[in-house]
């Protein structure tokens, strides 16, 4: 059997696996020629499979594991986004310290300057400045 679909696959120009010969049929067997395959193939017994319909898949995004990270977490974060991760809380305290009134006039600008130019490390080292140079307006009247 191993040998006429071999030959029926040379025929048929398709692969081995392609190739279907109906199980009932004996005389099959004895089919050693490529004259016998042919007139097999005529008859409907050795046929070619038709082709597997072939599905889209989306491209499945691969989550990149630690394995194959280079760098330290904070060397694969850009600067831009290290800055803004500072700023932006900065800046949003200082905005409602000046909008709830507990900042002192003139005061607003000048401390905006200085976390413009990176004076701060955090929002707990900017309050610490407000309260060390008396900035901040004081609760207790």
């Amino acid at each position: 059997m191993n040998l006429q679909r071999k030959l029926a696959a040379k025929i048929l120009k398709c692969g081995v696996e392609k190739v279907w010969i109906n199980p009932k049929n004996e005389k099959v067997k004895q089919a050693i020629t490529r004259k016998d395959i042919r007139r097999f193939i005529k008859e409907g017994v050795i046929k070619k499979l038709p082709d597997k319909k072939k599905t889209k898949r989306k491209a499945k995004k691969r989550q990149q594991k630690i394995g194959s990270r280079k760098g330290s977490t904070k060397t694969r974060i850009g600067k831009k986004t290290k800055w803004l991760r500072v700023i932006r809380p900065q800046r949003r305290l200082l905005k409602d310290l000046k909008e709830k009134g507990q900042l002192k006039p003139l005061a607003y600008r000048k401390v905006y300057k200085m976390i413009k130019g990176n004076a701060f490390r955090s929002k707990a080292h900017l309050m610490s400045y407000l309260r060390d140079k008396e900035l901040l307006k004081s609760e207790k009247k």
